[in-house]
């Protein structure tokens, strides 16, 4: 890695005897100069490149900066790291790291986004994420530099395409130290072949997908509709909701966004999100276990959510496993969630079908495949893939599948966890959880 210095100022001296004690303290004053700090890098630009830079506003929330990170982490030709900034605060990052082609893992040192000042010289445009002091400790100041306009659209279009073309998504989570953000690798595409549900249904919600996400946008603009979506999915947990969203999100061919609430959440964060959302737009945004929203900011959340232009261009799914806490004034007013659809257990079809899907007919016949999905009813998807997967490991170890068995066991363990009754021992109940 180049370790040119851009020479914003020198290591602050030490003045002997300055502090109570009477130890040695460093003198700060002027290190963390914003107005020499940009003098500086467009001094060295300048010089670089033999033309004026000048100073972009940043307006779109942090995109642009997650595509710095992967571009520098991905080892990206285009962008070049062209110097440090302050000797006095670090340069490089190490992580560890899995080579998705490879498989191979290990740690890996990479210049950091902070204190550096990453170029795109195709583009004539500049990057340097800059330390400054804060109350809390160093902080950062984020400036973008461009010879021209042009260079600069040029890039963000280019910027945007590969972050497209990336399968990694977005993920707000609400920290104590306020909202952060970060880009993960998309876990393995899932079709709407591996959707199991009520076909109407399943129709319906592609159906919106579809339309929202076609390119002339030709359903909102001959019938009036604002390019907005909101859907809320409800229902038992392990019936494929997460399935789902994961689904829309492979559909969608468009940038995904997770955002994940916690007690943390409040109006300031929820600002946030769909100020990046509206800037990623047209795009997903999902929502899982909506109902934690801390009731504290729930107002302000379904305000932002009726403001005429918050929500453009984004396709809104939540989720909740508890539909009996969500605020009705969520559902009760359009432009809010247009739709709630409950994703029901399967029925006995879709069993049948599901543990197909998974394999069951390939360790026993068609006859016992269609005997478990008759035995199973109530059954959760997830408690359907837990039995094939519990009929595989019989298959490995004894060489046979007793379904019937594997059925009554599973059976009596989730009527044990719906009493409470997992102990039938007498003497279990002495020793004192009752």
């Amino acid at each position: 890695m180049n370790r040119q210095l851009i020479p914003i100022t020198k290591t602050p001296p030490f003045i002997a005897r300055s502090g109570r004690n009477g130890g040695d303290a460093l003198d700060t004053s002027g290190y963390f100069n914003y107005i020499a700090v940009v003098q500086a890098i467009v001094d060295f630009l300048n010089g670089r490149f033999g033309t004026a830079f000048r100073l972009y506003d940043q307006d779109d929330g942090n995109e642009v900066w997650n595509g710095l990170e992967t571009d520098v982490s991905s080892g990206y030709e285009g962008v070049e790291h062209a110097a440090s900034l302050f000797d006095l605060v670090e340069t490089s990052v190490f992580e560890y790291t899995t080579d998705p082609d490879t498989k191979s893992m290990g740690y890996a040192i990479r210049p950091a986004v902070r204190n550096n000042l990453f170029v795109y010289p195709a583009h004539r445009v500049a990057m340097a994420r800059v330390p400054r002091l804060t109350m809390h400790g160093i902080g950062c100041e984020n400036l973008i530099f461009g010879e021209n306009d042009e260079g600069m659209i040029r890039f963000l279009e280019e910027m945007r395409e590969r972050q497209l073309a990336d399968p990694k998504v977005v993920v707000f989570t609400d920290t104590k130290d306020g909202l952060e953000q970060s880009r993960e690798r998309a876990a393995s595409p899932v079709t709407r072949s591996d959707v199991f549900m009520d076909e109407e249904l399943k129709t319906q919600i592609y159906r919106s997908v579809d339309e929202f996400f076609s390119k002339d946008r030709s359903f909102f603009l001959t019938y009036g509709i604002p390019y907005k979506r909101g859907i809320l999915l409800y229902g038992k947990p392990g019936n494929g909701k997460t399935t789902l969203v994961k689904s829309i999100s492979t559909t969608a061919s468009a940038p995904i966004a997770y955002w994940q609430i916690t007690e943390y959440t409040n109006s300031g964060s929820i600002q946030e999100v769909f100020a990046a959302a509206v800037q990623m737009a047209p795009m997903v945004l999902v929502i899982e276990d909506i109902d934690s929203m801390p009731a504290s900011c729930r107002s302000y959340f379904l305000n932002t959510l009726d403001g005429a232009t918050s929500k453009d261009g984004i396709y809104l799914v939540g989720t909740t496993n508890y539909p009996e806490k969500i605020d009705p004034a969520l559902m009760n007013r359009a432009g809010r969630f247009d739709r709630a659809y409950e994703v029901k257990s399967p029925n006995e079809t879709l069993r049948r079908a599901y543990l197909s899907y998974k394999g069951l007919n390939r360790l026993v016949d068609e006859e016992s495949v269609s005997r478990a999905a008759r035995a199973t009813e109530g059954f959760t998807l997830a408690q359907l893939s837990e039995l094939y997967a519990s009929a595989a490991l019989q298959m490995h170890y004894e060489h046979a599948v007793n379904l019937e068995r594997l059925v009554g066991e599973m059976k009596t363990d989730y009527s044990k966890g719906r009493s409470r009754e997992w102990m039938t021992d007498n003497e279990a109940r002495k020793l004192g959880f009752l």
